[in-house]
């Protein structure tokens, strides 16, 4: 049975905590991709990048295999990731699909559109504990399925 490795786009992840312990219970190495230097737990490795766009995203898709578990908010990175054949959850625990990725795209450029006219801001609602537990159950599955590829 294969043992997925979970990549974590870190920077602005709000469930570390959660996927260290999913991964301690599941067996699954952790990759955390940062700009900036961060304290991770001992059993996980921990990658610093040159601060700038996309360079952890870049990083994260040029070693992302076929079962592996991508944790990110960043679209194009879950679009890179679903193409590698890997799983791309969220941090509320929304899985990328197939058949998602195209609609986030779309929705992604329309809002960075609107942005650039002075529209559409205000930014991602709070995290919530409701989100929290949705990333735990998500994340638990997403792993159980890689272990079953």
């Amino acid at each position: 049975m294969p043992i997925p490795t979970i990549f974590v786009d870190a920077d602005a992840c709000p469930v570390k905590e959660e996927i260290y312990r999913v991964a301690r219970r599941t067996g699954c190495p952790v990759q955390v991709v940062a700009n900036s230097f961060m304290r991770v737990p001992p059993d996980v490795k921990l990658t610093v990048v040159e601060a700038g766009p996309d360079i952890a995203d870049d990083w994260i898709a040029e070693r992302v295999q076929r079962g592996d578990i991508v944790v990110t908010n960043d679209i194009p990175l879950a679009d890179r990731t679903l193409k590698a054949g890997a799983a791309a959850l969220g941090a509320t625990g929304k899985a990328f699909t197939e058949s998602s990725i195209g609609a986030a795209m779309a929705q992604r450029e329309l809002m960075e559109h609107l942005r650039s006219f002075g529209e559409g801001g205000g930014g991602p609602r709070p995290f919530s504990q409701a989100d929290r537990s949705r990333f735990l159950s998500a994340l638990d599955a997403a792993v159980m399925k890689a272990k079953r590829l």
